[in-house]
């Protein structure tokens, strides 16, 4: 039974990507790469280096880009992703991005990319920024180009997102029933032949609330032009209404229309985010300087807990009881020391049984512990550098593959190569 799950499970696969902003912290892998870990075992999983995203908001200096993303991708590594269970690649090794990219760009609204509430919060949070730019208004479509990108139409597509992700999602799925409207959707022209003239004019009364003229006659003959007439007018209500709600209002009569599923419609993966608290009690984040990266060393991590963490304001003097709820050092102690530990210091907090300082002693006791197989797996890489390129190279080559299925698909259905190329019968 768990063999077949796990087989079942399989044939669903799951996107996800990372900026390319350097060396990852704690917040990085609380926030997302555990969750990856877990995915990896469960779904066939791509995840890539989002380096053009990177360029949507930076795109003044790209020196670090490179030196980034082989950082990223250590601690990827470091942290126990798996070449041999994940597709790992770099997002600018896969053209075809870029160029559906271009071809969701020509039926996007440009009204659909500014409700986007992230793309409003950025404006506002970054205004040393330059986001006056095509780039940074189309990140969001680019996204959506990232994720259907890897969908294929018999398998399951999931996005593992923050519920403040969740739009981008949503825009997705959105842009794809459009897409697959505009080049998916066709009439079978038998609806328009005399014997069926019964079920056309069933559909439009109920589409359309009236019946043309054009059809009033069950016996005459449709002719080419006002088939034509017909099949756009169908088309367009099909937008119009959306798929679902055209096929829910035509009920058993849909047999008479086909839509190609094209770009397969991904589905929102609720994920928890635990925000992981810096050492200044705010989320843990490079700008605000208050992070604990992956790859510290073993003092700095003592000193930063030491001397930097904060811990409950009220608690001013040793005899001050303290409240481990609102105290980030006991926010790790939960995710890093033992049952045991965990409850020593929530009780010798509060009854201030214990001090500030050797509740943070014993927190960087076992997150030093946890972190020493992770830094001892990284400094390996440090020492060979080029087998993680080689590692993504790889992983981009084996993402090129599906991305060329998807492009074959996407282009055949807008420009019709191969119907077009077909020899014609003699």
């Amino acid at each position: 039974m768990r063999q077949e799950f796990a087989r079942l499970a399989k044939l669903k696969r799951v996107l996800s990507g990372m900026r390319p902003t350097g060396r990852l912290h704690l917040g990085h892998f609380f926030g997302a790469l555990s969750n990856w870990l877990k995915l990896q075992e469960e779904y066939e999983c791509f995840f890539f280096v989002a380096d053009w995203h990177a360029l949507t908001t930076h795109y003044e200096d790209t020196s670090s880009l490179a030196e980034n993303t082989l950082q990223v991708a250590m601690d990827w590594l470091a942290v126990g992703l798996d070449p041999s269970k994940s597709t790992l690649f770099i997002q600018s090794q896969v053209l075809e991005h870029a160029e559906l990219h271009v071809l969701l760009s020509m039926i996007t609204p440009l009204s659909w990319l500014e409700r986007v509430p992230t793309y409003k919060e950025q404006i506002e949070n970054l205004r040393d920024r330059d986001l006056g730019t095509y780039g940074f208004l189309g990140y969001p479509l680019l996204q959506s180009a990232d994720i259907v990108m890897y969908g294929e139409p018999n398998q399951e597509l999931l996005v593992p997102v923050g519920e403040d992700q969740a739009p981008h999602v949503e825009l997705t799925r959105e842009i794809v029933r459009k897409f697959n409207t505009h080049f998916g959707f066709s009439v079978n022209q038998e609806l328009f032949l005399t014997p069926n003239r019964d079920w056309l004019v069933g559909i439009l009364r109920d589409l359309t609330g009236n019946v043309p003229a054009l059809v009033s006659d069950p016996t005459g003959e449709i002719s080419s032009a006002n088939r034509a007439a017909l099949e756009s007018e169908l088309y367009r209500i099909a937008l119009e209404y959306g798929l679902s709600n055209f096929f829910e209002k035509i009920g058993k009569r849909s047999d008479f229309f086909r839509v190609a599923p094209v770009l397969r419609e991904p589905a929102y993966l609720p994920t928890e985010t635990p925000r992981l608290p810096g050492l200044d009690g705010r989320r843990m984040a490079k700008s605000y300087g208050n992070a604990i990266w992956i790859s510290d060393a073993p003092t700095e991590i003592r000193t930063k807990i030491l001397k930097h963490m904060m811990t409950d304001p009220q608690r001013v003097r040793r005899t001050d009881p303290g409240r481990p709820e609102v105290c980030p050092v006991f926010a790790y102690h939960k995710l890093f020391s033992t049952p045991g530990v965990i409850v020593w210091s929530d009780q010798g907090c509060r009854t201030a049984g214990i001090g500030c300082v050797e509740c943070k002693n014993a927190m960087a006791d076992n997150l030093v512990k946890w972190i020493e197989p992770i830094q001892t797996r990284r400094k390996e890489f440090e020492a060979h550098p080029q087998q993680v390129w080689d590692i993504l190279d790889a992983g981009s080559e084996q993402a090129r593959k599906a991305a060329k299925r998807t492009m074959k698909r996407v282009c055949n259905a807008i420009f019709k190569w191969d119907d077009t190329r077909k020899p014609s019968k003699m």
